[in-house]
């Protein structure tokens, strides 16, 4: 299995931008101070928030390896739908209303942009081989779930795709488990919205591998009253901004096991 042959010691990475302009520049602004020598963004850049255009030309402009999540695929094969995964009708009609959204105000040239990413970056980070994706390796809307994902499971995955530590996002949880034979996988968060915590901000990962691997969640601030009064203007779904606004879901939320759902408000 081939690396790209860039080997780092320190990395950012994020997912799920989901049309936050605001918080994606406030985590580039904030990346700056943390001594990282490369920043990967897991995909899905648009849904949920507005005005998506936003998004691309800072993340071209802050030099971000991007990567294709299922919006980003769906998006730029100019597809019916987001391959969310959801399986649930409230959950598939709020989706719908979102992937209509961004795809309305995607201009042509980032729907070109985001056919054009790649489905996974492979680096060195210290001594580990490092396979980055945007559900799991195997599939790009897979939901691997911190409570329902056993970790024979993930040290399995591993071994099939010849990596040391996956990082993975699309669930929107982040999430850190240390396997045996000093193996790992991280769902490394997203910026887009809150964890379904009670809290606003959101959340990216630091990776550091000095003698082993050190994994740090940064809890972002910005404004998200910004982004809720931008929502509001656009009309965007009530549900969304009381996420933003609350830091609690209010929508996805049936594809939730039980465990992560009992933590939310709803």
């Amino acid at each position: 299995m081939n690396f790209n042959g860039q080997t780092y010691r320190r990395i950012a990475a994020f997912g799920g931008v989901y049309s936050n302009h605001i918080a994606l520049e406030a985590m580039l602004n904030d990346v700056v101070h943390r001594d990282v020598e490369a920043i990967f963004c897991l995909g899905d850049l648009g849904a949920f928030g507005p005005h998506p255009n936003k998004v691309f030309s800072l993340l071209v402009q802050g030099g971000v390896n991007v990567m294709q999540g299922n919006y980003d695929n769906s998006i730029g094969n100019h597809l019916a739908d987001c391959q969310c995964g959801y399986t649930d009708p409230r959950d598939n009609y709020f989706a719908k209303l979102s992937y209509d959204y961004t795809y309305a105000n995607t201009d042509a040239q980032w729907k070109w942009w985001m056919k054009s990413l790649p489905t996974e970056f492979r680096i060195r980070l210290g001594r580990y081989n490092l396979l980055m994706c945007h559900g799991s390796p195997r599939k790009m809307n897979e939901f691997l779930w911190e409570s329902t994902t056993p970790a024979h499971f993930l040290k399995k995955l591993t071994v099939d795709y010849h990596a040391d530590v996956i990082l993975a996002a699309h669930t929107g949880i982040h999430s850190y488990r240390a396997l045996p034979q000093d193996k790992h996988f991280v769902n490394v968060g997203v910026i887009g919205r809150p964890a379904n915590d009670g809290n606003t901000n959101v959340w990216y990962t630091l990776l550091t591998a000095d003698e082993g691997l050190d994994v740090e969640f940064i809890p972002l601030h910005y404004s998200y009253r910004a982004l809720a009064e931008e929502m509001n203007e656009e009309k965007l779904p009530a549900e969304f901004i009381e996420t933003v606004e609350t830091g609690w879901w209010t929508t996805c939320l049936e594809i939730l096991p039980a465990k992560e759902r009992k933590r939310g408000k709803w």
